[in-house]
């Protein structure tokens, strides 16, 4: 009797999801080869092997691998976080830009540790978030209007205090350029995030810090509010039931709010520890920064749970490092065209995750049916 009451694996949600995510990987990296073949059919098989072998070909390739997920991290985990409660944060490039603004200003002009910066960015992150939460919740304005819009806002207001303050610049510091924030190496070493006793792992390589640690620890902590908190039982109730929720007594208008302003302190971190790390400086934007739109395939592949977050994460970075080893046989055009096509074919594991689904159920009806 025990053995028959045991849930076959291809039924249990889990399995279902993982099988789901892998399918739609498979199909996303066989469309990219078929691309291959089409632009250069001769150098399709090598760059398909250079993407997917690059990030492990080296301690300073994997290092780089690790340094891109985790922004991609914490972009993915407030765009899925946000999924889990009903929300579409469609924002996270806005609030990933004021996230690295708060961050920067807080290390150049106030001279800030990296922990406190990072915190800042968190602030800066919330406070983009709060008002497509707040629009959502009093004015029933859809999220994805008002995240769009303030995505624009967020940039060009970033733009116009970077201009206006002198001392945020590179310029102020001893470069010759005035596009740009200054380099933390020159500003406020301080400010950068340490790499740790992963320095020493990974050959002192310049890509590596303690980031990725970082947002690992935040992805279980992320999984811990949702599954075993009875605040993350409430917002889950939100998501999927608005009225429902109401009728049983939970604050619905309060916790859309607090998703989103939870959801943008998410982005806020992952801008704050991408400009923190001391590779890269902010440079004034004409278009909408790509980091907070990559956060969403990075969701849907791990079907918005926080712990397939970091596995998604690291997947979509890996293949990005790999894209920029198939040069010169493909050009850098081209390269990005393959990678959003894997990408964004990746993505579709909600949509892989109905077909098994559907699969496992016409299995077992069959099974019984044979009985």
């Amino acid at each position: 009797m025990k053995n028959q009451n045991k849930t076959p694996l291809l039924q249990r949600p889990a399995a279902v999801s993982v099988l789901a995510s892998l399918l739609s990987i498979v199909i996303g990296l066989v469309l990219g080869f078929v691309l291959l073949v089409i632009l250069n059919p001769g150098a399709a098989l090598g760059g398909m092997t250079s993407m997917m072998t690059t990030g492990f070909s080296s301690l300073d390739k994997f290092a780089k691998v690790l340094y891109q997920a985790a922004p991609l991290m914490m972009c993915g985990l407030s765009v899925g976080f946000a999924f889990k409660t009903g929300l579409f944060n469609i924002g996270a490039s806005g609030q990933y830009t004021m996230g690295a603004f708060f961050a920067l200003l807080c290390a150049i002009q106030f001279q800030m540790p990296w922990f406190v910066c990072l915190l800042a960015g968190a602030v800066g992150g919330a406070i983009w978030g709060v008002f497509p939460g707040l629009f959502k919740a009093y004015f029933n304005v859809n999220e994805v209007i008002t995240a769009i819009m303030f995505n624009w806002i967020g940039m060009y207001l970033v733009n116009l205090i970077l201009a206006n303050d002198p001392v945020m610049l590179a310029s102020a510091w001893g470069a010759s350029n005035s596009d740009r924030t200054a380099a933390l190496s020159a500003a406020n070493p301080g400010a950068i995030i340490p790499k740790g006793f992963l320095s020493a792992l990974f050959g002192g390589s310049s890509w590596i810090n303690i980031s990725v640690l970082l947002t690992i620890a935040f992805s279980v902590l992320m999984w811990v509010v949702l599954q075993k908190t009875t605040f993350g039982y409430e917002l889950k109730a939100c998501g999927l039931s608005r009225d429902a929720a109401q009728y049983a007594g939970i604050n619905a208008k309060r916790n859309i709010v607090l998703s989103m302003v939870i959801s943008g302190a998410l982005s806020g971190i992952g801008g704050g520890i991408y400009y923190l790390a001391g590779t890269g400086q902010y440079v004034l934007q004409k278009a909408i920064l790509g980091m907070g739109f990559n956060g969403i395939p990075v969701a849907l592949l791990a079907s918005s749970n926080p712990i397939g977050t970091i596995f998604s994460a690291l997947f979509i970075s890996y293949i990005q490092v790999g894209g920029a080893a198939m040069q010169p046989a493909y050009s850098s055009e081209t390269i990005d065209i393959v990678i959003s096509v894997i990408i964004y074919l990746a993505a579709f594991a909600l949509l892989m995750r109905s077909v098994v689904a559907k699969a496992a159920a016409g299995r077992k009806q069959k099974g019984g049916a044979d009985k």
